[in-house]
């Protein structure tokens, strides 16, 4: 992280700030329990790279060739 970004993970968050947070933690996590539940893989990211987890996730990341956007 820079000096900044540690600068404003300290500052705590306002009641606004905390409940978006919170409703978007709580989004994601019924997703991945869903996803888990029905068998689907997932993709997250670990370290500098993302991550397949699951029983049905392909043996490699597909790499995307073109732009995003159709620029």
């Amino acid at each position: 992280m820079t000096d900044q970004s540690q600068e404003l993970a300290s500052e705590p968050l306002s009641p606004d700030t905390q409940a978006m947070l919170d409703s978007l933690q709580l989004a994601v996590t019924k997703t991945l329990e869903r996803k888990r539940r029905l068998g689907h893989y997932v993709v997250q990211w670990s370290g500098d790279a993302p991550v397949l987890v699951g029983e049905d996730a392909p043996a490699y990341l597909p790499v995307r060739r073109e732009p995003i956007g159709g620029d």
